[in-house]
């Protein structure tokens, strides 16, 4: 397990002094990044063989959101891995140690001169040390869309800042186009993400959204293939 300590600041603030869920992804996502400092073997075996981990999917719950100048600790622990896939679990707690944001995801191994799906070797997953996964409700990592009934938006800039050191898209950036189409009255329980293709800089996409009441799906494509699938629900 590692964790990474965090205070609630000005900028990872919405309107109302509570923590935004584009800032709650963001530290999510460097713990989960920053993991790979404890696992010496997974890092040189990374670096040798010039590979990377990519989320390809995360179902968030959200407990409660905490509130500015708040305490925060975010941990990250693996608990399954396979040649081409690992899982997950990334939880916000806080300073009392109860969870404010519970998390799993599945990362993708990729070669980064291919960009394709890469196996790692069974002595580097040996290696890597492994924690009983958490408790939260456990959905399907595959979001179906609806046949019909989705409203087409105008396309989305991918611009300087949303791209990474990946040279593509931060997962976290499609979440935050996602959010602001949804009604404002609109408060966001959980969310369950869907990453298919990358988008990079200079790619227009062009939102899909599915409102089904007490859930949302927005569907962000690149042209005829889908880049993105975010779910929303208020329940």
């Amino acid at each position: 397990m590692y964790n990474l300590k965090y205070k609630v600041t000005t900028s990872t603030c919405d309107s109302n002094g509570k923590l935004k869920l584009f800032s709650a992804l963001q530290m999510m996502q460097d713990c989960s990044e920053m993991w790979i400092e404890s696992e010496p073997t997974v890092k040189r075996y990374f670096n040798n063989q010039n590979m990377t981990q990519l989320l390809a999917t995360r179902q968030v719950e959200i407990v409660r959101l905490p509130d500015f100048k708040e305490d925060l600790t975010v941990t990250t622990s693996v608990y399954e891995v396979k040649p081409v896939f690992g899982f997950r679990n990334t939880f916000i707690r806080d300073a009392q140690g109860e969870p404010c944001f519970k998390t799993w995801s599945m990362g993708a191994f990729v070669d980064l001169t291919t960009g394709k799906l890469k196996r790692i070797d069974e002595a580097t997953i040996a290696s890597i040390t492994m924690d009983d996964n958490q408790e939260m409700n456990y959905r399907d990592r595959r979001i179906i869309l609806p046949h019909d009934g989705g409203i087409a938006l105008n396309p989305v800039p991918v611009m300087r800042a949303d791209i990474d050191y990946n040279k593509h898209m931060n997962n976290a950036h499609y979440v935050r186009i996602a959010m602001e189409l949804l009604p404002e009255d609109f408060e966001v329980k959980g969310m369950r993400m869907e990453y298919r293709v990358p988008a990079k800089l200079g790619d227009q996409l062009t939102p899909t959204i599915f409102n089904l009441g007490n859930t949302i799906i927005v569907s962000l494509n690149i042209d005829a293939e889908t880049s993105a699938i975010i779910e929303f629900c208020n329940h």
